[in-house]
């Protein structure tokens, strides 16, 4: 038997979402990483699963005691339970748990919720208030509207790939949810944006995330550069056309360091601090984007010196210099960092299934009113009575609706 969330240590004092209900009927990363991000702040998340067909989070990556650790991550303050919205009951029951709701998250494929009559007209009609965030690969309009959208895509599609790798290397994918990540911390800031709106007039509103925006946003000027200038930034590695000396670095005990000289101020230091303060005389010194013209140089004036010294060297070094720098790290470095640990970056929260956790701590801290995690993901369907009964519903009613094969 798992604890109730309700069992929990409840956050003091009140964090500033307490009062916010979040229904969660996403999958696969964004939207779900949204509502995680608006519980770490108090809203009650429910998280609204398939009966038979659970958040493929929870299958994703590494699992313990056939436990998978992500859904820990990702479920975290949320309650779970199960609805098929395809069915006359899941739907009728969707509809009073959205009349009791602030905010909605789905990542149906367009017109799927308007295919089982759970679109914005019904859902606006059992609560005007109600906002829909409708999370979706391409958006809910345009060619490639009802195509199947993952953040992959949206990696290729933004340009992101196309210059990320060597020069001489086909483009590079991340290795994780980038895309995704970056479109769930954008749909968390546009709900709390429709919410301030909702405070002025009373009214919700739909929410049309497309994840291959966010991402081309973080990207910067790039659009803009071709407009004006016709310029296509081609792939430079870990080197940069803004500023050198800017790469990673062996140190001679085999580690790995990386430097960035965004400021002139940072250049002229580094390069003070390798002993090649001859270089700074040169003309072309004078600006990041000539420097960055002269990396080989560079990048060996500061990988010689690098490569003398140990990490632990390097480290001191420029920091005694003032010069910007850090170590690679790697998951077991990033677990004992002395920053990190400062700053309580990483967290451990117990579990009845799997015992303590730790996992990354909210994502940013407020002096008055903080946020904290109560729990972690818990099992699928693990609160559907429970919330079905707070709606009113009677044992009979549930057990009519599990027998119909709603929940």
């Amino acid at each position: 038997m798992t604890a109730s969330p309700t069992a929990m240590t409840a956050p003091h004092p009140e964090p500033p979402l307490t009062g916010l209900r979040v229904l969660d009927l996403a999958t696969l990363f964004a939207g779900p990483l949204a509502a995680t991000m608006l519980g770490d702040f108090g809203a009650e998340v429910i998280k609204v699963e398939h009966p038979t067909r659970p958040d493929p989070s929870r299958g994703h990556g590494p699992s313990k005691d056939g436990v998978g650790l992500w859904w820990k991550l990702l479920g975290r303050n949320k309650r779970t339970m199960t609805l098929d919205l395809s069915t006359p009951g899941g739907r009728a029951t969707l509809l009073r748990l959205a009349a009791t709701a602030d905010v909605i998250v789905e990542n149906f494929r367009p017109g799927t919720l308007e295919k089982w009559d759970l679109g914005w007209e019904e859902l606006s009609a059992a609560n005007p208030r109600l906002v829909l965030t409708r999370v979706t690969g391409f958006g809910q309009f345009g060619p490639y509207a009802r195509r199947p959208g993952f953040g992959t895509l949206a990696e290729a599609m933004s340009g992101f790939a196309a210059i990320t790798g060597e020069p001489d290397g086909p483009p590079t994918l991340p290795p994780f949810g980038l895309a995704d990540s970056i479109a769930g911390l954008a749909t968390a800031y546009a709900v709390m944006t429709a919410l301030a709106a909702r405070d002025r007039t009373g009214r919700g509103q739909v929410v049309d995330m497309a994840i291959i925006e966010p991402i081309l946003t973080v990207l910067g000027p790039h659009p803009l550069w071709y407009d004006q200038l016709g310029h296509v930034q081609a792939r430079t590695g870990n080197r940069s056309t803004n500023n050198a000396p800017r790469n990673t670095y062996r140190t001679a005990d085999g580690g790995w360091v990386a430097v960035s000289t965004s400021a002139q101020s940072i250049a002229e230091r580094v390069l003070r601090l390798v002993g090649r303060p001859e270089l700074i005389a040169e003309p072309w010194f004078a600006t990041g984007a000539d420097r960055a013209r002269h990396a080989d140089v560079l990048d060996e004036a500061v990988g010689g010196w690098i490569a003398r010294h140990t990490r632990t060297e390097v480290i001191e070094a420029f920091e005694k210099a003032e010069a910007a720098v850090a170590p690679i790290q790697d998951v077991r470095d990033v677990m004992t960092d002395p920053q990190y640990e400062a700053l309580g970056t990483v967290t451990t929260v117990p579990d009845p299934e799997l015992g303590p956790l730790r996992m990354q701590n909210v994502l940013f801290r407020l002096s008055e009113t903080p946020g904290s995690i109560g729990w972690a993901g818990r099992p699928h369907g693990a609160d559907t009575d429970t919330v079905l009964t707070e709606l009113g519903l009677s044992e009979g009613e549930i057990t009519e609706l599990r027998e119909a094969g709603a929940l």
